[in-house]
């Protein structure tokens, strides 16, 4: 089967900025885009009332993926653009397309000033069961946003891009996960920021505090030279890509909530869990998902 950029689109602003970045990173990857439009089921009085305007639901249905898809093509030129509307329960047609799909992308309200994501049931049913990575586009997002300013500080999506930052448990590193950022890396032609944050233990505080920095530093340093073996094979792998190192003392979540403020797009992997309880979304993609400015890609992984 050939594999798309797949993204979910039911014409809100959110969405129709994850229509842009989807076609933006089918054009990176030279695959189609696919942009699925789901509605649930009504009764069929329901599915003909007629909208503001004497318009069907049937009509508005038809109408909005072939229009956003009119208007991806002529600003994407070089993207093949299809569509499916399905009418199923989102969450489970979004998940169906996902798993078929390179990867899926979603969109998400933004918190405005504040930064961030609202992130509504449906996204997160899918974060937490495709089986491929699916990116979380806020909504407002633009070209320009994953590119370094102009020497003028003007934003600009002609300068280079920002660096693709990615989230690393170095209990369990993942070639899945890896592969995909760097992968992402090289099709931006951007550094890879690898971060990890790690947690100072009592004792170690404890001499810190009485003026022996010796335990922390020699954690730090420790800390530092288990990330650098977990990246040397994957530096040999792509060597065009500039490696920045980030081992951090600190909560793992808030150290990579600050290196994404200058991202291109942040990685973060999640376990594919069996078990029908839970979230199955771990503590640390759960708050990037929730506060990253930038777009974030969570890569499922055994």
């Amino acid at each position: 089967m050939a594999r798309t950029v797949t993204v979910g689109l039911d014409d809100s602003p959110e969405s129709r900025a994850a229509a842009e970045w989807a076609a933006r990173e089918a054009g990176l990857r030279g695959l189609p885009l696919k942009v699925v439009h789901v509605r649930e089921p009504l009764p069929s009085y329901a599915a003909q009332a007629p909208l503001l305007g004497g318009e069907t639901r049937q009509d508005w249905t038809e109408r909005v993926p072939r229009e956003a898809a009119e208007g991806l093509r002529l600003r994407h030129p070089g993207v093949e653009v299809i569509t499916d509307r399905l009418t199923a329960d989102p969450a489970e047609a979004l998940i169906e397309a996902a798993d078929s799909a390179e990867l899926m992308v979603l969109g998400s309200r933004g918190f405005g000033t504040i930064g961030g994501f609202v992130v509504g049931s449906v996204s997160l049913a899918v974060i937490a069961r495709a089986e491929r990575p699916v990116v979380l586009v806020r909504a407002g997002e633009q070209a320009a946003d994953e590119h370094r300013a102009d020497p003028a500080g003007v934003p600009s999506a002609a300068t280079p891009f920002r660096p693709v930052v990615l989230g690393l448990d170095l209990s369990a590193p993942d070639d899945t996960l890896l592969e995909f950022a760097f992968d992402a890396a090289v099709r931006r032609a951007a550094p890879l920021r690898a971060v990890h944050g790690w947690t100072e233990p009592p004792v170690s505080s404890y001499h810190r505090s009485y003026g022996d920095p010796e335990p922390h530093d020699s954690l730090a340093r420790s800390r530092a030279r288990a990330l650098a073996e977990v990246l040397s094979p994957w530096q040999h792998k792509f060597p065009d890509v500039e490696v920045i190192q980030a081992s951090r003392c600190g909560s793992a979540a808030q150290v990579l909530l600050d290196a994404s403020r200058q991202a291109s797009l942040v990685v973060v992997g999640r376990r594919i869990r069996t078990s029908p309880l839970g979230t199955h979304i771990g503590p640390v993609a759960h708050a990037v998902l929730h506060h990253a400015m930038a777009p974030v890609a969570v890569v499922p992984h055994d």
